[in-house]
């Protein structure tokens, strides 16, 4: 059961944490579009997509920053309770500084869970919202084609090899497509074609200028049609940009294409598996950084609030540092992916105790 100072501490915690996200994520709206505006009018961007990717854009501002979000607003509510000396008079009262952990653990828990499940489904949906915008609309003069994440070449199976220059997702269409089949190192055959365009409705693609080169032991056949539509054994997904399908995967479809990766032994592994073992490791930070904030901004200083918020600012960023940093080296090196991504997890867990340990003295 909950006491009146469980309540008042949980309410504060989840309160502040909220007003923290609602007076950061306009100003980070508000930057962007100073930004993008010029090219959203030069290429007469719809108000219903601008709409639409700014509810994409607090989902993902909200998730990116997070961790700086909720440090900050521990402290600084922390902070007002220690300077108006409200944690002197409920430790006099004789409750542990562990039991006063207690509702700050219970915020922590609502909120990881929160983060954890946006991880899992939100996220991904808003990340390819955000990023179908700057794709279609912001980057190459409005232009539909992603100029950045381009050239995407990968093995679908064991003998059969597809390449296309650049992918939209939107319009489900890629451009300078070709397919190669070999057999014991030699090739069978080649598919070619200026467009390829995904079907829904039957699973199939629409190839525009179609060829294809059958390779024969005494001369080459070559087919050619101006359109051709036909199945193909490789799904949508294949024609995507390696990180930006990883980003876009809701987390059970991510888990399904990161094991149909490894069957085909890609060599991009490490970099879908940043993006799962990131769903998981960023929930868990919710715990190690409510304890630090806890156990900097509960004593009162000569310095006040500023002391704590400047501490807190520095922590923050750190994290946020550290998780970049051994998240690119993931995905750059051979370092195991599940140990580079909880690294920062680890040595700010390591901080969060010997913090913790002081603050009860």
């Amino acid at each position: 059961m909950l006491t009146i100072l469980d309540k008042y501490i949980l309410k504060r915690y989840l309160t502040t944490f909220s007003v923290m996200l609602l007076m950061f994520i306009p100003i980070g709206i508000t930057i962007d579009v100073s930004e993008k505006v010029n090219k959203m009018i030069e290429n007469n961007v719809p108000f219903s997509a601008i709409a639409q990717y700014y509810v994409d854009f607090t989902i993902y501002f909200a998730n990116l920053l997070f961790p700086i979000f909720l440090f900050l607003s521990i402290i600084w509510f922390t902070s007002k309770l220690a300077n108006n000396t409200e944690i002197i008079a409920i430790l006099s009262s004789g409750i542990s500084f562990t039991r006063f952990l207690r509702p700050y653990i219970i915020g922590a828990t609502i909120v990881s869970l929160f983060a954890l499940l946006m991880g899992f489904f939100l996220v991904p949906k808003a990340s390819e919202g955000f990023k179908n915008f700057r794709y279609m609309y912001l980057i190459g003069n409005g232009q539909n084609e992603m100029r950045d994440n381009s050239d995407v070449y990968r093995q679908i199976n064991k003998d059969e090899y597809i390449y296309v220059s650049s992918f939209n997702s939107v319009s489900k269409m890629a451009f300078n497509f070709s397919m190669e089949k070999f057999e014991k190192d030699k090739l069978k055959y080649k598919v070619s074609a200026s467009r390829i365009k995904w079907n829904p409705r039957d699973s199939s693609y629409t190839l525009f200028d179609f060829k294809k080169r059958k390779v024969g032991e005494l001369g080459d056949v070559i087919i050619s049609e101006q359109r051709k539509d036909t199945v193909l054994n490789f799904d949508l997904e294949d024609l995507t940009p390696v990180v930006y399908i990883a980003e876009t995967l809701s987390y059970f479809d991510l888990i399904k294409f990161i094991e149909k990766e490894k069957t085909r032994g890609s060599t991009n592994i490490n970099t879908y598996l940043v993006v799962l073992y990131k769903k998981y490791s960023i929930p868990v930070s919710a715990f190690i950084l409510t304890i630090i904030a806890v156990a900097v901004s509960s004593m009162k200083r000569r310095g006040g609030m500023g002391i704590n918020l400047a501490i807190g600012i520095l922590l923050a960023f750190a994290f946020v540092f550290l998780d970049k940093v051994f998240g690119v080296l993931a995905e750059k090196s051979s370092a195991p992916p599940i140990i580079a991504v909880w690294i920062p997890n680890i040595l700010f867990g390591i901080l969060a105790i010997y913090l913790l340990r002081n603050a009860k003295r």
